[in-house]
């Protein structure tokens, strides 16, 4: 765009709307002809405009109508601080290492939860990489949802958006009920651990109705925070990540210092173990993956690379130090407790100084559940906005006090508890649906870069700040092979011989959602649903 080009819009009522506090970027649509657009002070802004998220005049409107659906919805309070800081605790590592370790360590022994974090890790960066290169391209709301809009060819658009859209917000919303289960149990646990222990088992053990109650109470507080301004939510978030980092070290050191009888080093990166009946310790070793694998948050290049690599960093850390502290691994993993992790803790610290590091995991913990709340919400607002969801145009309102969509927000949070009531019933179906949220996630990550792949020769990508260069579809070759392999490993049963109470129905959720979506895509969604209407053409 030459400087000839930029001048300011003639449309009577624009000062109305610059005044209202909305975006100042916005061109002109004259006779479907892309006119000018105004100066945008800076080059993020521009880069908004310019993919979409922009205000489109044409002739035949009216002025309001220019507002609808046109502006860039949100305030863009946060600051490359506040965005690494948001990646890092949605990956929560002080929260998800104890809260996981025990299927590893039951699998496939101490070396298997050590290495499978440390390989995972590495894949995961790959992963990162991969998407980071496409988020700086395309940096919105929606995440790779909406990137695959500028990646595929146009009459494939709406088909491949509906697929990745809501594969990505049923990992997220699996998620979200997930980490809000998990942070319950670790309460309840608290509370067990201080109660009195009579013959091996303590005086209070909380029930399933105790469990998902408590879950239901804390998705509301979560949805509280998650409704307040943007400006708001990056003064909390900013400190996520060093109150994550600094606990998680202070607990390495204090559990290395307390416990009195710790494992060799041989032991803890060499004992491979056959917990699951498979008759493989390999294959033991690969259902240890189920646990700790950890995905990428769709965020900026930067915070995505650097949350990642710290992430790695830290929970190998955390996992190294759990399993030198396991001077008992068949006491602690039947602990009376029901976290083997909140176990070690007790045996360190005794009640008090137990309790006082379990604190801190809960805290870490419910911010990861704030954190992964924020994103979920934000995937289902975009996902409304573009009418792929019941009653969208209520979900997709953005509300003109916070300038959030609190309405999405609180969609998931009435979605996710619904989906912990089923934890009344059956603990074993919920934690099936719990099981989908890596798969979902990461397939829905890769569907993008395939499709980037697949079209790059149809569809002209325009890259970001944040390149690969030459390394690129290398990375993204092994991020894709990663992907579908650990993605069916994730779907076996973790234990043989296979019953109805270990079996592993993640795979039937999967199947169901996928036929849903397809049945109501084909059944009439096709003709209305969209992709990613960021502006409006005339």
């Amino acid at each position: 765009m030459t400087q000839d080009e930029i001048r300011e819009p003639e449309v009577s009522g624009v000062s109305k709307v610059l005044k209202s506090g909305m975006s100042k970027d916005f061109s002109i649509v004259r006779n479907g002809t892309a006119g000018a657009m105004a100066t945008i002070p800076d080059d993020d802004e521009r880069l908004l405009a310019e993919i979409g998220y922009r205000q489109v005049y044409d002739s035949r409107m009216p002025p309001y109508y220019t507002k609808l659906k046109s502006l860039q919805e949100f305030r863009r309070e946060f600051n490359r601080l506040s965005s690494i800081s948001f990646a890092i605790s949605i990956l929560g590592v002080l929260g998800s290492v104890p809260a996981t370790i025990g299927s590893p360590l039951m699998a496939g022994g101490p070396a298997t939860a050590v290495w499978c974090w440390f390989f995972g890790s590495c894949m995961a960066m790959c992963i990162a990489s991969s998407v980071a290169e496409l988020v700086s391209a395309y940096p919105t709301a929606g995440g790779m949802y909406f990137v695959t809009k500028n990646v595929v060819p146009q009459e494939h658009v709406a088909i491949w958006s509906w697929c990745i859209g809501w594969c990505n917000l049923l990992g997220q919303t699996a998620g979200v009920s997930s980490v809000a289960f998990t942070v319950s149990q670790m309460i309840l646990a608290a509370a067990s651990m201080n109660s009195t222990l009579d013959d091996g088992s303590y005086a209070y053990s909380p029930t399933a109705l105790q469990t998902v109650l408590l879950t239901i109470l804390l998705l509301c507080i979560m949805g509280a925070i998650c409704s307040l301004t943007t400006r708001s939510l990056h003064k909390i978030i900013i400190w996520f990540a060093p109150l994550n980092i600094m606990a998680s070290v202070g607990i390495c050191i204090a559990l290395l210092v307390l416990t009195p009888q710790k494992q060799s080093a041989t032991w803890v990166f060499t004992n491979v173990t056959d917990g699951s009946g498979w008759g493989s310790k390999g294959f033991s070793f690969l259902l240890g993956m189920s646990e700790e694998t950890h995905n990428p948050a769709i965020l900026g290049p930067i915070a995505i690379r650097t949350a990642v690599l710290v992430s790695g960093i830290v929970g190998w850390m955390l996992t190294i130090t759990i399993c030198f502290c396991m001077n008992d691994i068949a006491a602690i993993l039947g602990s009376p407790t029901g976290l083997p992790a909140a176990q070690i803790f007790l045996n360190a610290g005794g009640r008090t100084g137990g309790t006082i590091m379990w604190f801190w995991v809960i805290l870490i913990q419910f911010f990861t559940g704030c954190a992964a709340m924020l994103a979920d919400t934000r995937m289902a607002y975009a996902f409304a906005r573009d009418d792929a969801l019941p009653f969208s145009e209520f979900w997709s309102k953005v509300n003109v006090y916070t300038r959030t969509p609190v309405n999405a927000v609180w969609l998931v949070v009435f979605f996710s508890s619904c989906l912990n009531l089923i934890g009344i019933g059956s603990t074993q179906t919920v934690v099936a649906i719990f099981n989908i949220t890596a798969p979902a996630l990461d397939l829905s990550y890769i569907a993008v870069i395939i499709a980037h792949l697949v079209y790059e020769h149809r569809v002209k990508f325009v890259e970001g700040p944040y390149t690969l260069g030459a390394l690129g579809k290398p990375i993204n070759v092994v991020a894709i092979c990663w992907v579908s392999f650990i993605s069916v490993v994730l779907l076996f049963p973790t234990t043989r011989p296979v019953t109805a109470a270990n079996m592993n129905y993640a795979v039937a959720v999967a199947a169901f959602i996928v036929l849903f979506a397809l049945s109501w895509w084909w059944a009439g969604a096709r003709r209305y649903a969209t992709s990613s209407p960021a502006y409006i053409d005339s």
